[in-house]
């Protein structure tokens, strides 16, 4: 467990590792983020420059950031909770860890699609699940939606992550939404019964495996490929430069997730939290959030980030967000009983 100030690693820790703070701290804001990103720290230093409130933080993943603030009850010293995922939000959400906000910055500048109706977290960047495949191996003309994983013509050909990792489980409980449990369960046994090998690794492994020719398609958040085509490496360009990318259907659109943020539920700096979600949602902290990862920005009329221009135009899937948490359960049921790892 670690939290720190966004320049140096802060003394007289816990012995727990986590420091004790007070209920109220004047000019602070402490967050628990599970972005474990070190770019994010130029987010913190620049809401620093701009309110003069010191940022501290804790980055480590959603399950144990959940488990910490379940543990600290009421004296947590958590005021914002950062998940690369609305389902990790959801569950925040679901054990009473976040708090409603009513801000007209937020409500104006963030979709009502992609935050809680109540205000208990809101997006502030988005992200779509994509296909990658071998154009040499495969026709874009038989790639069109997820479903096209589980066809019969694809039988050793496909490479995925865990089903326990969280976008899997969003999608999934997208598909279940989307098409009903019994055609949901259909498409998982399916596309298992389609692995070129047992799931392992990120969704950069996934585009490797296609680049390499153990298997000709995958399902990969949008960035992890702009991340390889745009990289100073010559070889990660080259991997991502031997594959072909589609922006595949579920109902009328391409299934999406968020990057989100709320205020905890014991936050001891609640105005401090609700001025980072402003933060966020102005055109310096969404290139700030987005520059460095290519997610898509929430807010319209901020600039793309690098790479991203060259994207094929796709439609955003409106199924509520707070579905992609209800129906997570239910998704790794399926993918459990379909003997998906």
């Amino acid at each position: 467990m670690r939290f720190v100030h966004y320049i140096a690693i802060l003394i007289g820790l816990a012995a727990c590792g986590v420091p004790e703070a007070p209920k109220s701290e004047a000019g602070r804001l402490n967050i628990y983020t599970a972005r474990q990103y070190t770019s994010d720290q130029a987010i913190y230093a620049a809401f620093e420059e701009e309110t003069g409130i010191r940022v501290r933080f804790r980055d480590t993943s959603a399950p144990q950031l959940l488990e910490s603030m379940k543990t600290e009850g009421a004296s947590s010293p958590a005021d914002i909770v950062i998940a690369p995922d609305v389902g990790s939000l959801w569950k925040f959400q679901e054990a009473g860890l976040l708090q409603p906000v009513t801000s007209p910055r937020l409500e104006a500048a963030i979709p009502e699609t992609f935050r809680d109706p109540e205000g208990h977290w809101f997006g502030f960047a988005r992200r779509a699940r994509i296909i990658v495949y071998d154009p040499d191996r495969l026709n874009a003309d038989d790639i069109s939606d997820y479903g096209s994983l589980a066809g019969e013509t694809m039988k050793g050909e496909v490479c995925m992550r865990s089903s326990s990792n969280i976008y899997n489980l969003s999608l999934m409980a997208e598909l279940i939404e989307r098409w009903g449990e019994d055609d949901a369960a259909a498409w998982a046994q399916s596309v298992r019964d389609n692995f070129a090998r047992e799931p392992q690794g990120g969704d950069t492994v996934q585009i490797q495996s296609v680049s390499a020719g153990e298997c000709a398609i995958t399902i990969v958040n949008h960035y992890y490929w702009v991340r390889m085509m745009t990289s100073s490496s010559s070889d990660q360009r080259d991997m991502a430069e031997r594959t072909a990318i589609i922006f595949p259907t579920v109902g009328a659109g391409t299934h999406v997730n968020i990057t989100g943020a709320g205020v905890a539920a014991n936050a001891p700096n609640r105005d401090a939290a609700i001025a980072f979600l402003e933060f966020l949602a102005s055109e310096r902290g969404q290139e700030l959030l987005t520059g460095p990862t290519k997610e898509f920005p929430m807010v319209d009329g901020v600039p793309l980030p690098d790479g991203l221009e060259s994207l094929p135009e796709f439609i955003a899937s409106d199924v509520p967000m707070l579905k992609l948490g209800e129906n997570q359960s239910l998704a790794q049921q399926l993918y459990d009983k379909a003997g998906w790892k």
